[in-house]
């Protein structure tokens, strides 16, 4: 048997299919996460009163489904982080997937945004341990030395959907309505279980782990300062993507059949960043994450300047997402290596971490729409958060070098 830090015996072509299969899982997630957004209008539309007097409160009203969906990302990432610290990787991945299947067909059959808001919820709870453990799974399929790029595998379905599956998932919400849309989304996760099954190969779990032991890696101070590098660094970008939409056609004179080649570009951006992310990170993850930070605040304060015309809207939101991704696999790297031996835990707390930036992005870039500033000044609200998640890093970085124990500081 392999140990946990050497690369699982397998041929070639079954290594492929197997990182494909952990992938399809990510594809999944992103389309269920991210097309939320782009369906916000028919949402509204069709669950939120008063949408035809006021649609700008309507659509941010309904924003609370992205919103609920991150809280759900926020409580169960470390609960079931912790819950499966015993588990296989494999089987706990298959379980994970029955749920995104089970969640997101709820989100499509509820009759009440009540109902459906708390079928979001439901929803997201798997999302921070797949992410975790698919994580987890794939630098150990790609060997030693490549957990960046492993990050980067694991989460590339879920920036590729950015291209293909949310425009598509959007285009079919504005034909054929919302709820066709999200029982798609679910049949992409029952492929990703067979998928899954078919190819992953089983990697047993750890009888010594305990959820107990896991959790006391909260107690570490690098951890808590890492994830509030990601809870309001990342708000940035959901600030802006929140409501992408009603930008495109309320500010800056794109059609609606616009939008779903708005949400490929902004793809386009995040596939290429998190690609070149995942390779910067193994050779000089602290460059990767500050550089990338710094990169990632021009991209917001262009889009605010520049983004109110459609050719403005197109390049700056790629760029977004181009600048937003490349940070990921560094952030994700340095959060699991501040949880100490708990990797399981710092991978899937990253994306509870960046769904409390998706749910505080969301909630101000809303707040702002609403008090009337303008659809481009969620924007301006995104550079003040990732300045501060700047800032942060800074400290951590520092932090680590005074105290984290030789092998954790990359």
């Amino acid at each position: 048997m392999p140990t946990e830090n050497s690369p699982t015996p397998l041929s070639s072509a079954r290594r492929t299919l197997a990182l494909l299969a952990l992938a399809l899982g990510g594809f999944g997630i992103g389309c269920s996460e991210f097309a939320s957004m782009g369906m916000l209008p028919q949402i509204a539309a069709d669950l939120v009163p008063g949408f035809a007097t006021d649609p700008e409160v309507a659509i941010a009203h309904a924003g609370q489904l992205i919103s609920a969906y991150a809280l759900g990302v926020v409580v169960g990432a470390p609960t079931l982080a912790a819950l499966a610290a015993r588990a296989s990787h494999t089987r706990l991945t298959l379980w994970l997937l029955a749920a995104f299947v089970l969640g997101t067909a709820a989100s499509a059959l509820m009759p009440t945004f009540t109902t459906t808001l708390v079928a979001r919820f439901v929803a997201g709870l798997p999302h921070g341990a797949y992410f975790g453990v698919a994580s987890l799974l794939a630098a150990r399929l790609m060997g030693p030395g490549k957990q960046g790029q492993g990050i980067a595998l694991a989460l590339s379905g879920l920036t590729v959907a950015n291209i293909v599956g949310v425009p598509a998932v959007t285009w079919l919400a504005q034909t054929s309505g919302w709820q066709t849309a999200y029982l798609a989304v679910a049949g992409i996760f029952a492929v990703a279980f067979v998928a899954v099954l078919l190819t992953v190969p089983h990697v047993p779990g750890d009888p010594g782990r305990d959820p107990r032991t896991e959790l006391a890696a909260f107690r570490r101070g690098p951890l808590w300062l890492m994830i509030a590098v990601a809870c309001i660094g990342f708000g940035g970008f959901f600030a802006v993507y929140s409501y992408i939409a009603e930008t495109a056609t309320r500010r800056s004179g794109l059609t609606e059949s616009a939008v779903p080649w708005l949400l490929a570009a902004v793809g386009v951006g995040m596939t290429v960043g998190n690609l070149v992310g995942g390779r910067y990170a193994d050779r000089a993850r602290d460059r990767a994450a500050v550089v990338g930070f710094g990169a990632y605040i021009a991209a917001l304060a262009l889009l605010a300047i520049a983004g109110g015309s459609p050719v403005g809207l197109f390049v700056t939101t790629c760029v977004l997402g181009f600048t937003s991704s490349l940070l990921l696999p560094a952030v994700q790297s340095r959060l699991i290596g501040a949880a100490g031996d708990a990797a399981l835990l710092g991978a899937a707390t990253n994306h509870a971490a960046f769904n409390v930036g998706n749910s505080l992005g969301a909630a101000l870039g809303g707040a702002v729409i609403a008090a009337g500033f303008g659809y481009l000044a969620p924007a301006w609200v995104g550079v003040v958060l990732a300045t501060l998640g700047l800032a942060l890093l800074g400290a951590s970085i520092a932090w680590e070098r005074r105290t984290w124990p030789t092998g954790l500081a990359a």
